[in-house]
């Protein structure tokens, strides 16, 4: 049997996983198994699918989930993706990952609940993703993208933002009942 993905765990936050699928193609396209269930031992189970598209220069997050985790796959264009860890008690706290997405490179992320995570923009981009729970905008929360401890370079001088994300705080501004446990 051909193995069909190469699972790798980030070094820099536990819990994230780096997918990468096997690439079939031929004079008429490819074809890439971007999603399964099995991959990932937690057993979460995807219940939403949703679609990002974005324009060059947009930046999006950083959010975070105290429930619900999420799964990346870029279909077309290029981003960063930065990651957060912001997990109280996590042997990772306080970590940060910079993952550039490429269509070139079929890559996915999975992003475990309490983890800040956005993306920028680097060119026009189609993003899926797939979350395990539905919709919840009580469990919606953010950081600021600039926070000094996330240090991230997001590729962009002057991104665009939404104004929730613009709004959003500082880690030490998040009240303690906000905050992730690991």
């Amino acid at each position: 049997m051909v193995e069909m993905v190469e699972i790798e765990a980030s070094r820099k936050i536990d819990g994230v996983l780096l997918v990468k699928p096997r690439v079939f193609g031929d004079d008429r396209g490819r074809f890439v198994e971007t999603y399964r269930r099995s991959w990932f031992p937690e057993g979460r189970e995807m219940l939403q699918g949703n679609r990002a598209e974005r324009k060059a220069g947009s930046l999006v997050g950083l959010h975070y989930h105290l429930k619900q985790a999420d799964y990346w796959y870029l279909l077309r264009g290029h981003a960063r993706a930065v990651l957060f860890d912001l997990r109280i008690g996590s042997p990772t706290e306080g970590a940060t990952l910079t993952q550039d997405l490429s269509e070139d490179v079929d890559t996915g992320i999975y992003i475990p609940p309490g983890v800040a995570h956005g993306f920028a923009a680097l060119t026009d981009i189609l993003l899926t993703y797939l979350v395990d729970g539905y919709y919840n905008p009580t469990d919606e929360n953010g950081i600021s993208w600039r926070s000094e401890e996330v240090q991230a370079d997001w590729g962009l001088d002057n991104p665009v933002l939404s104004e929730r994300d613009r709004q959003n705080p500082k880690r030490e501004e998040i009240p303690d009942h906000l905050l992730p446990r690991y």
